[in-house]
């Protein structure tokens, strides 16, 4: 037995908190668990999960709409958004709840409330006073939404509060062209909400590949919310019933809510790194080695804190990489290259691997760009405008797939089995030798042609 009181302490009880605590204490591992929060963390509390409960409730509306066309004749239909916000409610309780089990069924000791650092292995949780030394200590408290400091800064909201709005507003506006301002701007906009969508520069989705943010921007279009581009905002002012927005180039904008979308940022402010060691970088991401090591050596931290890639199951694999190199005697480096994800806007985007761009800088001309953009089946009989977009990045001779990228019905579905195609090295021509699954939308991804010379897109 050790002299500290516990072999694992984890500081933040996420997806990859709680893995980490899991499966340290199914080693026999004396682990303890603080979280300030809900168990679950941000993904299922007020991230992920409850975001896609949202995107479903604003799909209904839509399909409704479109059922007639297929011969359903629907009554008077309204929406209620309390009984969905409850619903949602209701089931990310029952989801934290699971996460609490699973530590406690395993062994693991849960704190419910904030810790900090006294030094490199001692932990004092702030509510209650008590201490605790550890051995080991893993820093998973993930991210928080960043807002910038604008006069009346105070009268918005942020991801954290658009899932319990006590009444659903006539009119939003977003400010943000990020995924989750574009996603958020989809589901007021199903919902019957007036949405408008501000974001400082030209296209949304930075840091997408070029043609799915021209895409994106139409299937907002598309979807009937007002996109106003170049412009940020610089002082919200309340008025009778709603606010006014002032932007830098003179416009205003009336409003019931002001949802600011700008970004996240890693949630290390309170956690008194300074005192056990820990470096952060300017953003505040804990700077780590490749095995998820802080510069203090029995500090390791996975996830969003570290700002590598900000994805729950990044930091459930993170999270698993740490046991086996903290307690396994086994170093193991997550592979952070070729991880696919989806945007979940209406209809979402799927994507792994290379930009276009970012293909042209590795790779120059020694590359070919597959593309096609068309409307789908279902969309013929609908008279929904809505088209899938997709394109195909090989490089070299032996057109060795590099990246996918899809906007369409199910994208983020079909991109989780073209993940593990770019991830084993598959090549253009093993895609061409798959044969098409019929009628669907996923079997033009086996039948690409390489794009026309004269298409060749801005490339960002």
């Amino acid at each position: 037995m050790s002299d500290y009181d516990f072999d694992l302490f984890v500081i933040g009880a996420g997806s990859g908190g709680v893995r980490a605590g899991r499966l340290a204490a199914q080693l026999g591992k004396r682990v303890g668990v603080a979280e300030e929060s809900l168990p679950g963390g941000t993904c299922v509390v007020r991230g992920c999960v409850p975001k896609k409960f949202m995107v479903y409730g604003a799909d209904y509306g839509a399909s409704i709409k479109e059922a007639a066309s297929y011969g359903w004749t629907v009554g008077e239909v309204s929406f209620d958004w309390p009984t969905l916000r409850d619903a949602i409610q209701k089931e990310v309780s029952r989801l934290s709840g699971i996460y609490s089990t699973i530590l406690e069924k395993n062994g693991a000791t849960l704190f419910r409330e904030r810790a900090e650092f006294i030094d490199a292995n001692t932990i004092r949780l702030c509510e209650s006073g008590k201490t605790f030394t550890a051995e080991k200590i893993l820093i998973a408290v993930g991210g928080t939404p960043w807002a910038p400091g604008i006069k009346g800064a105070e009268h918005a909201i942020v991801s954290d509060h658009a899932f319990t709005l006590d009444k659903l507003p006539e009119r939003v506006l977003i400010i943000g062209g990020g995924y989750i301002a574009c996603e958020f701007a989809g589901i007021y906009a199903g919902m019957g909400v007036k949405t408008t969508q501000v974001y400082r520069g030209g296209r949304l989705l930075n840091g997408f590949d070029s043609e799915v943010r021209d895409q994106v921007g139409e299937v907002q279009l598309n979807n009937g919310i007002d996109l106003k581009f170049n412009i940020s905002p610089t002082e919200i002012k309340p008025t009778k019933g709603g606010y006014i927005v002032t932007f830098d180039d003179g416009s205003k904008i009336g409003t019931d809510v002001v949802f600011m979308a700008t970004g996240r940022k890693p949630n290390t402010a309170t956690l008194g790194l300074e005192h056990a060691g820990v470096e952060v970088e300017d953003s505040g991401a804990i700077k780590v080695d490749a095995l998820s090591k802080t510069t203090a050596d029995n500090i390791y931290a996975v996830g969003d804190v570290t700002n590598r890639v900000n994805l729950t199951p990044v930091a459930i694999r993170e999270a698993a990489a740490f046991i086996e190199t903290a307690f396994k005697d086994n170093p193991v480096a997550y592979d952070h290259d070729n991880i696919a994800s989806a945007v979940f806007t209406r209809p979402p985007v799927g994507t792994v691997g290379l930009s276009e761009g970012q293909a042209r800088q590795k790779f120059g001309e020694d590359m070919t760009v597959y593309t096609t953009k068309f409307r789908p089946m279902k969309n013929t009989l609908s008279g929904s405008p809505q088209k899938v977009f997709m394109k195909l990045i090989t490089q070299g001779k032996d057109e060795v797939v590099v990246g996918i990228h899809l906007v369409g019905d199910d994208s983020g579905e079909i991109i989780q089995a073209l993940g593990i195609c770019v991830k084993a090295g598959l090549t253009k021509a093993d895609f061409d030798a798959t044969c098409a699954v019929h009628p669907t939308i996923a079997e033009e991804i086996v039948t690409l042609k390489p794009r026309e010379p004269n298409k060749t897109t801005i490339v960002s």
